[in-house]
């Protein structure tokens, strides 16, 4: 692959630095290098759904404590698989917000550590910034400008995007993002941990136009969402096809129900996502689109994105579905990206760690 890189990124500035990014926000620990000139060196990654089954969902205090055990076993295997050492990075970037307070702590401490006796600059990146600048690691990477579409766990927004920082938000979820209606209406219906890729799974064999669900805001005239009212209208379905008056979590449905329910969810899940973000699209005048997060790597979603923009000429871009979950390349590669653009970050030497766990993406993150 040809390493992609912004217009405003002058050679001078893309001089082969090397970065250390860590990525720790929430139930995955990925470590990985990237030199300034957009190469993934290597990469490693943990996953703590294993531990976290057995509670039906994320446990901060866990997730927090299996970060810190994770981290140098990653790091270590991320530098066999690059075949450099310690000596060689120059930067180290890490995920200082928005995430889980303690597993923000657990990555940061350890990274500003590392950082202060190698004495080597530290980049703050921020998450979702991460996430909207994965898909210009894959082979087919957009240039700017363009709309972004970012579904990442507990957020789903449209951005406008100028350049590099250069982000304006154009709309957001008032209550549940889709990635989290997906794993409370997995929960809901009985689908086990993780339940958003379980409900998917089950949305290919099911019939999406059986149930009538509501699409929130679909005509809103802004780029806003809204999932909880679907949500509603899910249990709501589901009491009346168990039969009781109540909800309780031994609600009796059918296999075929549930398979029926969970693609009629999907679909209105995804009709909304399409609509407002090609809505959002053409309103900013721009011919891409890119969508990065999680729920990105809906098969569904996909294949209604492409086939509704191609008709309106616009292109989307989506991250490799490796990149699609929490990361440390994306880390790795955005701070890259500061870096190239601005090398007087190389003599920065702040060590007073700041922890975002709620901040917009259009807020720069604290150098």
């Amino acid at each position: 692959m040809t390493p992609f890189w912004p217009p405003e990124v002058t050679s001078a500035a893309n001089s082969q630095k090397i970065v250390l990014g860590f990525e720790s926000s929430c139930d995955e620990t990925g470590v990985a290098l990237c030199t300034t000139d957009g190469r993934i060196l290597g990469q490693a990654l943990y996953s703590q759904i294993a531990m976290h089954k057995d509670y039906g969902g994320v446990v901060p205090e866990l997730a927090s404590r299996d970060h810190i055990r994770r981290l140098i076993p990653l790091m270590n295997e991320t530098f066999e698989q690059a075949g450099i050492a310690l000596q060689d990075v120059d930067a180290i970037a890490v995920t200082t917000g928005p995430g889980l307070p303690g597993a923000l702590m657990a990555g940061c401490a350890f990274a500003y550590s590392l950082a202060m006796g190698l004495n080597l600059p530290v980049i703050p990146v921020h998450h979702l910034e991460g996430h909207l600048l994965s898909p210009l690691l894959s082979s087919n990477p957009p240039a700017f400008p363009f709309t972004a579409l970012l579904v990442s766990g507990g957020h789903t927004q449209l951005m406008g995007v100028e350049g590099l920082g250069r982000y304006t938000l154009l709309g957001e979820t008032l209550d549940d993002a889709a990635g989290e209606a997906f794993d409370k209406t997995a929960k809901m219906i009985g689908l086990p941990y993780p339940g958003g890729p379980a409900l998917s799974r089950l949305a290919e064999s099911g019939n999406a136009e059986r149930f009538k669900l509501p699409r929130p805001m679909l005509h809103s005239g802004d780029f806003m969402f809204s999932f909880s009212g679907l949500k509603t209208a899910v249990l709501t379905t589901a009491m009346k096809l168990a039969g009781v008056s109540q909800p309780n979590e031994t609600m009796a449905i059918s296999d075929t129900d549930k398979t029926d329910l969970a693609a009629s969810f999907q679909a209105a899940i995804v009709e909304t996502l399409v609509k407002k973000a090609l809505a959002a699209c053409l309103q900013q005048d721009h011919k891409r689109l890119v969508v990065a997060g999680g729920v990105g790597a809906n098969k569904l979603l996909r294949e209604q994105l492409v086939k509704a923009a191609r008709k309106r000429g616009v292109e989307v871009y989506f991250p490799e579905l490796s990149l699609c979950t929490d990361n440390g390349a994306m880390i790795a590669f955005a701070g890259a990206m500061q870096l190239a653009k601005n090398p007087a970050l190389l003599d920065a030497r702040d060590y007073g760690m700041r922890t975002r766990p709620r901040c917009e993406l259009a807020t720069p993150m604290e150098i």
